[in-house]
């Protein structure tokens, strides 16, 4: 990912999701259902902008950051979503965690 996501000034939320790799999980479907999730959360009301990294030991984290708390529990009910996350349980993932945390300020240089 060569770009940060754009956060607003007032506070806002981060979804950070950790996860590992279960075995063969990238030739059964997982690359295709990240992209198709990728698409359709940036069409989520509130959502601000996300940021990803995998590792080669199969470790990853995605943060997706939100205006509001509202904004990700619509985003949790999306049916399209909530199928995918069944089948991360499911063939994906060997283990993985979700963390919610509320951002009052960010800094750094823009310069990237």
């Amino acid at each position: 990912m060569t770009e940060f996501a754009n956060t607003t000034d007032e506070p806002c939320y981060a979804v950070i999701f950790t996860s590992k790799h279960a075995e063969g999980a990238r030739q059964d479907g997982y690359d295709a259902t990240a992209a198709r999730m990728a698409e359709l959360v940036a069409l989520q009301p509130g959502f601000l902008g996300m940021e990803s990294a995998r590792g080669d030991d199969g470790v990853g984290i995605t943060v997706c950051y939100w205006r509001s708390l509202e904004d990700i529990a619509a985003w949790k009910a999306v049916e399209e979503h909530q199928l995918a996350q069944q089948q991360g349980r499911d063939r994906w993932y060997a283990a993985y965690r979700v963390r919610i945390a509320r951002i009052e300020r960010e800094y750094g240089d823009s310069a990237i």
